[in-house]
């Protein structure tokens, strides 16, 4: 079965299936790239606590980055956030983003209730 999640017009927020909870793309505004990761992650708790998650159940996050330059103070903030021993399989890369405002956008998968 699968489980929708606010669903809107172009995404559904969260869908649910196997045990798995696929969270849509995250971002933020904000002036530096470490504001707007903090936002993100915080967007991301509670999508994680509403699919009946944690960040102890991450599986694998994606992250784009719109500049490379801000790897370092990207990796700053998610290292404190990320629970010691549940990191997930993690890839990041630079990609364009969907405004010229936007520095970082993560893709999660958690498993789930």
């Amino acid at each position: 079965m699968i489980e929708r999640i606010e669903t809107g017009e172009r995404s559904s927020k969260i869908v649910k299936h196997n045990g798995v909870a696929y969270l849509t793309g995250q971002v933020a505004e904000g002036e530096t790239i470490q504001e707007q990761v903090r936002i993100c992650l915080s967007k991301i708790d509670t999508l994680l606590e509403q699919a009946g998650s944690s960040r102890e159940n991450m599986l694998r996050v994606t992250i784009w980055l719109a500049d490379m330059k801000d790897f370092a103070g990207l990796n700053e903030v998610w290292n404190a956030w990320v629970p010691a021993g549940h990191a997930p399989a993690r890839a990041c890369g630079e990609a364009k983003l969907a405004r010229p405002e936007l520095k970082v956008e993560f893709i999660v998968d958690a498993a789930c209730n």
